[in-house]
């Protein structure tokens, strides 16, 4: 069995944090403080990239509740972009895709 991988995280010059691994309890204290440096040096809305978070539990959620507060009392917005599946299945049974902005990763088009 793999060894979980530990959270990563990378902001670029759009507002864009792009995540990697595991948001839980061990990783949640980092990507904190990455996200308040964002907010205090910037303006506009903070985007978080979770194409490559493998998953996260209830104090990664708690995390993105708390910066979309803090984002909401600047007259800001937190979006979260591209979660997988099994990110999205628990942003749902949470219901926190009803206060979340969530940018879902297209469906490929068939012909």
């Amino acid at each position: 069995m793999l060894a979980p991988t530990p959270i990563a995280g990378s902001v670029n010059d759009n507002n864009v944090v792009r995540l990697a691994g595991l948001l839980d309890v061990r990783s949640v204290g980092d990507v904190r403080q990455l996200l308040n440096d964002l907010i205090d040096r910037t303006d506009g809305d903070v985007v978080v990239d979770l194409e490559a978070v493998e998953a996260l539990d209830a104090t990664g959620l708690g995390l993105l509740v708390a910066t979309h507060r803090r984002t909401q009392l600047l007259g800001r917005r937190l979006v979260l972009r591209h979660p997988v599946p099994s990110v999205v299945r628990i942003l749902a049974v949470t219901r926190l895709h009803r206060i979340l902005a969530v940018e879902r990763t297209p469906l490929p088009i068939s012909a």
